[in-house]
């Protein structure tokens, strides 16, 4: 497979969020700053009104989790000064365009573009309004940038949901040392779902793995490749990949049946279909974006010179569900993802 070449890596510039317990980024930020808040809100309700709109690629848990800390966040610091539009493009692309282009005639003071086509798809339909992303893996390939060096340079900042690849891959030669092929699922059309694809052959095949690559291009591929990969893999990696954490579902009837376990990237897969993960919490990430865009809003800070930020604590979950189906137990540092009825 392609090598990645010479782009970030996922420990880079983090910002402490905490990825479970009641230690929360929201929390410690209100605990930590309340008076300034209190002090900065006063200030920006003279009035003033702001216009927030939002690209969500699909409905899903850790797209949905990441809108609602941004709005959360807005909301606490701003109250009724700032309506929030949220639109989902339901995973396509060119509609991802045309609400971009619509939130640019309504002239917003900002756009939120949560996932990689959701903010590709704002960033070239505005060089002037802010945006800013969430939910992004890594934003030198989002965006082309061949020098990263912390900050876009342009309109843009926001949060990555990128989790450490390398502590992944350690985490499945941990449950699966046996094994011996490894296969990677993901969307032949998210440039960062190849991204954590080159990232992670490199770190299995340093374990021995020998790794091969199935790609679907949209939900209607997502059955066959996962049929194909499960034939030829003893446990398939899912990297954070919009499509297929909405076809989550699908890939689990698959892969369950043909009893291959899955590690996956974020904790929303792994609740639909997958056996463990090294996750965030997607919450914080759209939480901390709504701090960003606070302070752009409010305090007027440049998007293209502050710097995109990481989340630096990262949990070991399992599904309880499919661990059972399958009949693998755990090690006791693994936390269980609270399934629903």
């Amino acid at each position: 497979m392609k090598k990645f070449l010479g782009l970030v890596t996922a420990s880079v510039l983090a910002f402490g969020l905490v990825a479970c317990g009641t230690d929360s980024a929201k929390e410690r930020t209100e605990a930590n700053t309340d008076s300034a808040a209190t002090e900065a809100t006063a200030e920006s309700t003279d009035g003033q009104t702001y216009k927030v709109g939002v690209i969500q690629l699909v409905q899903h848990p850790a797209l949905d989790a990441a809108t609602q800390g941004f709005e959360d966040a807005l909301k606490e610091k701003l109250g009724d000064n700032v309506e929030v539009t949220v639109e989902n493009a339901s995973g396509d692309n060119a509609t991802c365009a045309t609400i971009a282009n619509t939130f640019v005639s309504d002239n917003v003071d900002l756009i939120m573009a949560n996932a990689t086509p959701a903010l590709q798809a704002a960033q070239t339909a505005t060089s002037d309004i802010p945006i800013v992303a969430t939910s992004i893996t890594d934003y030198a390939t989002a965006l082309g940038i061949s020098d990263w060096k912390g900050s876009t340079g342009i309109n843009v900042t926001g949060t990555s949901d990128l989790a450490p690849l390398d502590g992944q891959a350690q985490m499945l030669n941990e449950l699966f040392p046996d094994a011996k092929e490894v296969g990677i699922i993901y969307c032949s059309g998210e440039d960062n779902s190849l991204y954590q694809a080159n990232k992670m052959t490199e770190y299995l095949e340093g374990y021995g793995y020998n790794v091969s690559a199935y790609t679907f291009s949209d939900s209607a591929d997502v059955s066959t490749v996962v049929q194909t990969a499960c034939g030829s893999s003893d446990v398939i990696y899912v990297p954070t990949d919009n499509v297929a954490a909405s076809c989550a579902e699908t890939i689990n009837n698959v892969a369950l049946s043909a009893g291959v376990p899955i590690v996956a990237g974020e904790e929303g897969i792994c609740k639909g279909c997958g056996i463990a993960t090294l996750s965030i919490q997607y919450y914080d990430i759209g939480y901390e974006a709504g701090l960003m865009a606070y302070d752009i809003l409010v305090n007027g800070a440049d998007p293209a010179t502050l710097e995109i930020k990481y989340a630096s604590d990262f949990t070991k979950e399992y599904n309880p569900v499919i661990a059972k189906t399958l009949n693998i137990e755990l090690p006791d540092d693994y936390v269980a993802i609270e399934m629903e009825d």
